[in-house]
């Protein structure tokens, strides 16, 4: 039981149609039990309300006490515990001894159930004089037959005993419940007992655990849970004797009682530091994970094994496969944990399992009947991706696999899968001959027009000889299908066509859908047709493929950005066959006239008149025009572009971003220096004697942790004194702290109040309000503070989102010599958005993906002094507390306009995406009067992460003179 730490708690009840004092005295005064237990209700929730009944107290005396009813009985003893037993000075009311009799009446009652209630309201009475004549009876309940009354007999002394004249009113007391423990058979009577011992005795208690070490396999889970919590106890107690624990421990966690297990596990992670402790705590999780149906207990285990990664990994590399059995939750929450955790684990000795895994999961999103097949595919590819990156021999176990998937009707998927490939042929130049087979093989099944845009660009990359380059373009034109796109209208048509302006003018019907209406230069109206084997534009538009081929398709819905990659490939694959000069002229002529053709019926099909849903645009009509020039050898110059800068580009990318990823591991790892003159143990010269192998590794562990710095960064993280907040001033008669403790969904206000006067401060209250998002959970209580006396007065606000709020209040109180109640005003608490955010990466695709899903957008006018983009971008950087993904390459130069993302993670969870649009304009010829222009776009699943960040923004733009200036 917790009665360790419970307190009487104080509720609000509102009645509209409270009832009067009289009527509760007459139906009490009454006969009918039913009036009565209604009357006894009514009572009791005017108390609860604030309400004083002292004419109430002899009437209840009166008609009540003598009651058999057992509805009555337990709700007079609410009520006794409802009112106030003591006036002003703290002594007990005279009219309090006229109840002492009835309830040692109620000790005696024949009922067990009127017995165990009676012994449950003495555990929430602290007044010694009340106590004092029950003590007899109390005892003797401890030998009832009925288990119900002794559990809650042991509970009654427990309470007595923790009272400050407890030991006085019961000397006895741990020796008469240590005789009841060894010889109790009840399980809840026996859990009582051990934590009345844990907590006043626990030498009895230690005693008591260490005899029964060979039945603990025996005791029920309640028991077992209790002999954990005096484990904790005596090691935090004493930590020299936790060795002897260490072995009771590992008995506890072959117990058959998942809450068993799970507080083993906890425990013995937080007395040892030693590997096997370590490796049986982590099987103990993984267990748990792979036993348990409950999610929330899946979630709750992955949290703590990441705690274990955190501190052990070499000892969790050891189940990363246990790890991944969690795999086979339908949960896609629990599947990215579980994934999360597995990547940081993944050595040389265990990527071939895990892969091996990943795969198997990967071929079974194949199933239709597979749940979010989509979504889990896509985590499973970017796992593999990550793999693939941290060790590329591996890559080539998964590519083939992985490639199945670029015609996977989920975009995002075939996304991840095509830009893994596009890596991989980057940094694995063993896999290219194979990997452009397969996408050869492939291509037809992509429908998709940014994955066909990306295998395009692999094609003209990454085709080094003749037979390559010759396979690609044979893919082209498969793809592409026959030219011309739009076919000319027949004579027959033309004739029949009516002059412009007759009432005729009516498009004619088309044949299939594929005949559209067209003004001629002359305005008149003629009438073109899709060829054949493709359905119509429309049809494209309204479904996003078509019958014909791929690309075909995909440029007869409008898609000409699409036209410009496939024009850019052609010239590519083209040049590196003109470079190899190996092809004989007439046939590299004949590749370059087809290339030719099929980009000059892309551009005919985009500047026909509705024939596709979408015009031509002209940055894509442009790049054509270069691609024509370029294939008719009318641009040279550019040749060293097409053929080099590109892959040279995408290399420099690689390569930065595997940088950073070092860079970011090697900071994760990184250890706390040491000073010189810290103590060094020679564990050589150490007597082992007497010690078992896991109390040995647990120091040599832990002498590690104090050379490596791990302690003292521990000890530094948990410092409470770098968030102590001044509530008021030196000079005011109470002075208040504060240390702000901000958990996942809650803020822990832990306030401390000191009596700064020579007098007794009564009825001290912290009263606490907000203003935000936040919510005061419960209602303030009152203390006593003696001359100098401290209090700790812990408060919990609830909070719901990422905003910005405040908490104001008072504290008020009573002096001994003052008749009204005096008040200290606070300092307020700012919650500011900064204290929940940190930065944090996560990859391109991941931060486009959110962009488009999240729904809230706050945009912020650019309006700072600043006249440098970088400088300005620094500055948005610093004061948002967020990490720029756009890579620093990306930055460099000073061209007077500048684009970047912008990412962090809040405590809750939250995402919080910023792109900074930022532009330079133009001065006066010296440069004077330039300033910058543009938006700051902040998007979040939630509205007030958005509006707060974008406020956030707002104040800060702003740059100091001395840094604006510079």
């Amino acid at each position: 039981m917790a009665n360790a730490v419970e307190r009487s708690c104080t509720m609000l009840v509102y009645n509209d149609k409270q009832a009067s004092a009289s009527e509760i005295k007459e139906a009490l005064e009454g006969n009918d039990p039913l009036a009565k237990q209604a009357a006894m209700k009514k009572a009791v929730s005017l108390l609860l309300a604030g309400e004083q009944l002292p004419a109430l107290f002899i009437t209840i005396v009166r008609y009540v006490l003598p009651s058999e009813d057992h509805m009555v009985q337990k709700l007079l003893l609410l009520y006794l515990e409802a009112i106030e037993k003591t006036d002003a000075s703290g002594k007990l009311l005279p009219e309090m001894i006229l109840i002492c009799q009835n309830l040692r009446n109620n000790l005696q009652h024949p009922n067990e159930y009127i017995r165990g209630v009676t012994l449950r309201f003495l555990c929430r009475i602290k007044e010694e004089e009340i106590l004092e004549p029950l003590v007899p009876s109390i005892l003797a309940n401890l030998e009832h037959r009925h288990s119900y009354v002794r559990r809650n007999a042991v509970l009654a002394i427990n309470s007595i005993y923790k009272l400050p004249k407890g030991e006085l009113l019961m000397p006895d007391a741990p020796e008469t419940i240590e005789r009841l423990l060894r010889q109790e058979q009840d399980l809840s009577t026996r859990r009582n007992c051990l934590a009345m011992l844990t907590n006043h005795a626990t030498d009895r208690a230690i005693r008591y655990l260490l005899d029964s070490a060979d039945q603990l396999g025996n005791w029920g889970d309640l028991l077992q849970l209790s002999a954990l919590d005096l484990i904790r106890k005596a090691c935090r107690t004493s930590p020299a004797e936790k060795g002897k624990f260490i072995k009771t421990i590992l008995v506890l966690l072959q117990s058959p009682s998942p809450a068993v297990m799970y507080e083993c596990a906890v425990t013995l992670t937080s007395l040892s530091s030693a590997p096997s402790a370590v490796r049986a705590a982590a099987n103990c999780f993984c267990t748990l994970l792979a036993s348990h149906s409950d999610n929330n207990v899946k979630l709750i285990v992955l949290d703590r094994l990441q705690e274990l990664k955190e501190k052990h990994r070499e000892v969790m590399t050891e189940v990363v496969m246990d790890t991944l059995r969690a795999l086979s939750s339908p949960s896609l929450d629990i599947r990215k944990k579980t994934l999360d955790i597995s990547l940081d684990l993944i050595t040389a000795r265990n990527i071939d399992e895990v892969v091996g895994v990943l795969k198997k999961e990967v071929v079974k999103t194949q199933n239709k009947e597979y749940d979010k097949a989509g979504e889990y595919r896509q985590m499973l590819v970017q796992a593999i991706h990550s793999c693939a990156v941290k060790f590329p021999e591996v890559a080539g176990n998964v590519v083939h696999v992985l490639m199945d998937f670029l015609g996977d009707a989920n975009t995002a998927s075939a996304l991840d899968v095509i830009f893994f490939v596009r890596e991989i042929m980057e940094t694995n130049a063993r896999l290219r001959p194979n990997v452009l087979e397969r996408l050869h093989t492939i291509f037809y099944q992509i429908r998709s027009s940014r994955v066909v845009s990306c295998a395009l660009w692999i094609m003209g990359e990454y085709c080094s000889n003749t037979a390559e380059i010759v396979a690609a373009l044979a893919t082209l034109k498969e793809a592409l299908g026959p030219v011309p796109f739009l076919a000319e209208p027949t004579e027959e048509e033309a004739a029949a066509t009516p002059a412009a302006g007759s009432s005729a003018a009516a498009a004619p019907t088309a044949a299939v859908g594929s005949k559209r209406p067209a003004v001629l230069a002359d305005g008149t109206y003629a009438t073109q047709s899709a060829v054949a084997e493709v359905t119509s534009a429309s049809t494209l538009a309204a479904t996003g493929a078509g019958a014909g081929p791929n690309l075909r398709s995909l440029l007869l819905a409008g898609d000409f950005f699409l036209g410009g990659v496939v024009a850019g490939t052609q010239v590519k694959l083209l040049l590196r066959l003109k470079a190899l000069k190996d092809t004989p002229a007439p046939q590299l002529n004949a590749y370059t006239a087809e290339a030719m053709q099929y980009v000059v019926a892309t551009l005919r099909l985009g500047e026909a008149a509705g024939a596709t849903p979408t015009p031509l645009d002209a940055d894509s009509r442009d790049r054509m025009m270069l691609c024509l020039r370029v294939l008719a050898g009318q641009d040279t110059w550019s040749n060293e572009v097409w053929l080099e800068d590109c892959r040279a580009a995408f290399a420099s990318l690689t390569h930065e971003k595997q940088r950073e990823a070092n860079a970011r591991k090697a900071s994760a790892e990184a250890r706390a220096a040491v000073q010189p003159d810290d103590l060094i143990d020679f564990q050589v010269l150490k007597n082992r004697k007497g010690l078992s192998q896991l109390e040995v590794e647990d120091e040599v562990t832990s002498d590690l942790a104090r050379a490596t710095g791990y302690a003292e960064a521990a000890a530094a993280a948990s410092s409470r004194l770098n968030r102590v907040l001044q509530l008021t001033g030196l000079s005011d008669p109470v002075y208040a702290e504060a240390v702000v403790t901000v958990h996942q969904y809650d803020i822990v206000l832990d306030v401390t109040v000191t009596n700064r006067t020579a007098e007794t401060m009564q009825a001290l209250c912290l009263e606490l309000a907000t203003m935000g998002d936040l919510k005061l959970v419960e209602r303030p209580q009152n203390y006593t503070l003696a001359p100098g006396d401290t209090k700790l007065i812990r408060a919990n606000i609830k909070v719901s989102s990422t905003e910005t709020g405040v908490i104001f209040g008072n504290i008020v109180y009573e002096g001994t010599g003052y008749a009204e109640r005096s008040v200290v005003v606070l300092n307020d608490i700012h919650i500011d958005i900064m204290d929940y955010i940190s930065p944090a990466y996560c990859a391109d695709v991941q931060f486009r993906n959110m962009w488009a899903e999240f729904e809230w957008e706050n945009k912020v006018a650019i309006a700072t002094s600043f006249t440098d983009v970088a400088a300005f971008l620094q500055h948005i950087i610093a004061t948002t507390n967020m990490k720029c993904l756009t890579p620093p390459s990306a930055l460099e130069g000073d061209c007077g306009y500048l684009a970047a993302n912008l990412y962090a993670k809040s405590v809750f969870g939250e995402d919080a995406l910023v792109n900074v649009s930022v532009e330079k304009t133009a001065g006066g010829p010296d440069g004077s009067g330039s300033r910058l222009v543009g938006y700051i776009r902040i998007r979040s699943k939630t509205q007030g992460i958005a509006l707060s960040l974008g406020d956030k923004i707002t104040l800060m733009q702003k740059a100091p003179p001395a840094t604006a200036a510079a």
